[in-house]
């Protein structure tokens, strides 16, 4: 039997396969679940920013009653911010006790406004690691690229500062220069980001201070499909499930990033087979996020995908992860610009 122990930002894991951040871990029900199926690790469904704020706001409404009464308006306001992640510690706390796998925590976050306190809340509670899945919309006219990096940097050094346990960005793939924001994101640096201006635009003095790099890097997060209903004229989400063509620019990023990073890769999006999950790892993957297969196909698919894994080792003579890992990433080709433009090239002219 073909050993798919492996580490993932310091952990050690069964195998390297991760039930990601969905409705599948939600409660402690589904965690179980999760684990029961054979998962290496599980990521519980996102906590979001504006879960919190707008549970705030609410109780903000009601401690306007209390304007007069500093301690009473200090208290309401307070636990607005304590409120929203109630369930979500309790949750981690209970899957800690109740299955034997890491517990990942998920912050889906767009600012570090006192965002980063909720991550030592997490670690308290007893996660494993925490997930910081980030995804922001550069709706903004006058707002430059440089500055959205400079968030991210924001909400990963905020977090970072604070907790102890490690931290892995799953972002998006829309950057101008992903492999230098890859970069940036996973070094360790005495400096401060190179773009001054805050995500509301307010200029901010930054002094010098070490950034501490993310232990992992997820790729990619997919970010759900925009539609509009012409007959109820509403908006409206596409298919929310991903498809085995999206694993191609994963694929590339992952086998373009390996050995160049210093930090653990995960791939996430288009993984549906064992098939795909292996060109994951042969690429440079430490683990495999899995998540719209397991909704189309069950739990149970978290079992087929391992073995369909232990086969192909087995056969190509491989006894642990680590004899294949990377092996098809442009690190280890003896042709590396094969994973740039020369494919683009033999496609459409027929270059040898």
């Amino acid at each position: 039997m073909a050993d798919l122990s492996t580490t993932y930002m310091g952990i050690l894991l069964k195998n390297p396969f991760i039930v990601a951040s969905s409705s599948l871990t939600k409660t402690l029900d589904g965690v179980r679940k999760c684990a029961e199926a054979g998962a290496g690790a599980i990521v519980l469904k996102s906590l979001f920013e504006e879960q919190i704020a707008a549970e705030t706001l609410a109780l903000s409404k009601h401690a306007e009653d209390y304007s007069g009464y500093g301690e009473a308006y200090n208290y309401l306001q307070g636990y607005g911010m304590e409120l929203g992640p109630l369930e979500y510690l309790n949750l981690i706390r209970d899957a800690k006790k109740a299955v034997d796998v890491p517990i990942i925590a998920s912050l889906n976050c767009i600012s570090s406004e006192r965002w980063a306190d909720y991550a030592l809340k997490l670690e308290n509670a007893g996660a494993d690691a925490i997930e910081l899945n980030v995804g922001l919309m550069p709706t903004l006219a006058k707002q430059e690229g440089p500055a959205i990096v400079d968030q991210y940097l924001r909400i990963l050094h905020s977090v970072k500062t604070l907790v102890n346990i490690p931290i892995a960005m799953k972002v998006g793939p829309y950057f101008t220069s992903f492999a230098n924001f890859a970069d940036r994101l996973t070094q360790d640096r005495a400096e401060a980001p190179a773009y001054s201006v805050g995500w509301f635009g307010k200029n901010k003095e930054i002094g010098q201070t070490t950034w501490k790099g993310a232990n992992g890097l997820v790729l990619f997060n997919r970010f759900y499909k925009f539609d509009i209903d012409i007959d109820n004229l509403e908006l409206i989400h596409g298919n929310p499930y991903s498809t085995q063509e999206e694993i191609h620019y994963t694929l590339r990023w992952l086998s373009l990033l390996t050995g160049k990073v210093s930090c653990d890769l995960g791939a996430s999006t288009g993984i549906h087979s064992g098939q795909d999950a292996i060109k994951a790892i042969l690429a440079g993957a430490k683990v495999v996020q899995l998540c719209s297969t397991l909704f189309v196909n069950g739990l149970d698919q978290i079992s087929t995908i391992k073995q369909e894994m232990s086969e192909w080792m087995k056969a190509k003579g491989y006894a642990k992860l680590c004899d294949f890992r990377g092996r098809m990433s442009q690190a280890q080709s003896k042709n590396p610009s094969d994973h740039e433009r020369l494919q683009y090239i033999k496609l459409f002219v027929g270059v040898d």
